[in-house]
């Protein structure tokens, strides 16, 4: 009975904790609403363009010391244009991204709209 107790406890602790850290992304998602954003729902699957966010991905992946946010920026092309959306934790992290997508799709086809995002102390 008294573990059922802790385990019970632990749970209820468990869901007050993540219902007051809990991602707010209304803002963001009522800006992708808009008619002029791109969207991950505008991707083309031409051979052209899931190549160039293959590149661009792996790119990313392979930089260990990036944050998850980063590492999990959206990348969407269309017809070889490239727009970067989502958080990123640093100034730092985001120009790093930015330089590998404009290395693969070419400085004038990128747009960044990353948003810096630091981490909650």
């Amino acid at each position: 009975m008294k573990h059922k107790i802790v385990i019970f406890s632990v749970l209820l602790l468990s869901l007050q904790v993540f219902a007051e850290n809990k991602a707010d992304n209304t803002k963001i998602n009522e800006r992708d609403r808009a008619a002029d954003q791109q969207t991950a729902d505008q991707q083309t699957y031409s051979k052209n363009d899931m190549i160039i966010i293959r590149r661009i991905r792996q790119e990313i992946m392979k930089e260990k010391d990036l944050s998850t946010y980063a590492q999990n920026v959206k990348i969407i092309s269309v017809d070889g244009v490239v727009t970067l959306k989502g958080p990123v934790r640093s100034a730092h992290e985001q120009s790093r991204i930015l330089k590998y997508a404009r290395s693969v799709a070419g400085v004038t086809n990128v747009t960044d709209e990353m948003a810096i995002v630091p981490a909650k102390e």
